[in-house]
């Protein structure tokens, strides 16, 4: 799992991750059926996350984030 900070969050279910690894290009999208352990709208910006990186279905060249869940929550899928 890698780590990062919510950048931002859209209210139309979706944001973006900052991952610790990446530049400033590197944001990963995230949708709220990707969230684990709690609900989209219990995230803010600045929290840090954990997350898994897959290839993005629409845009092959890039990753999304998914099964993000709060940093430090101990819950299981």
């Amino acid at each position: 799992m890698a780590s990062g900070t919510i950048k931002s969050l859209r209210d139309r279910g979706f944001g973006f991750i900052s991952p610790d690894n990446g530049g400033p290009r590197d944001e990963l999208f995230f949708h709220l059926s990707s969230v684990v352990g709690t609900s989209f709208d219990m995230l803010q910006e600045g929290q840090r996350v954990t997350f898994d990186q897959e290839p993005d279905p629409r845009d092959s060249s890039r990753s999304r984030a998914v099964r993000v869940r709060i940093e430090g929550d101990g819950a299981e899928d």
